[in-house]
């Protein structure tokens, strides 16, 4: 049992590290990245992207934060302001690129995952039924904060 329990959290952090290289390679903006966390056994989310992971380890990806942060995001990438259906659509395509990121940066580590499509989470939403909340908070220098969660099954 406790070796199956050291695996799952070498996994854990890989899938940590390859998210955070994803960001770095994905967002164009300085930023600061806070310590993961563990978080509680409930998730509010306004806006957001959930993105599931299968294969190796089975999961989510979820990144959080106001719909302006995403749109900053938008317009440092593109160049122009996005609104409402671009908003959305390009919240989706950002949570794809991390999430795509993640699973070929930790191939190298033995790891095999997928990513299912983009889920847009709008409105009061809170997600449960999930074994491990792993926040990581990535604050955008102006611009604001987004909140990456890993939960893991």
């Amino acid at each position: 049992m406790e070796g199956k329990k050291q695996e799952k959290s070498k996994a854990i952090t890989i899938l940590l590290n390859g998210t955070m290289a994803s960001i770095k390679n994905v967002i164009p903006i300085q930023y600061e990245m806070s310590k993961p966390q563990l978080s509680g056994e409930s998730l509010k989310i306004q806006f957001g992207v959930l993105i599931g992971i299968t294969g190796d380890i089975k999961g989510n990806l979820v990144l959080s934060g106001d719909s302006s942060v995403f749109g900053a995001i938008g317009e440092a990438m593109f160049g122009m302001p996005l609104q409402d259906e671009m908003l959305v659509s390009f919240s989706g395509e950002l949570g794809n690129m991390i999430a795509g990121g993640l699973s070929t940066n930790i191939v190298e580590s033995g790891i095999t995952t997928d990513i299912t499509a983009p889920t847009i989470v709008e409105g009061s939403t809170t997600l449960l039924g999930y074994e491990k909340a792993i926040r990581l908070t990535v604050n955008f220098n102006a611009i604001g904060e987004l909140n990456l969660y890993l939960l893991v099954d």
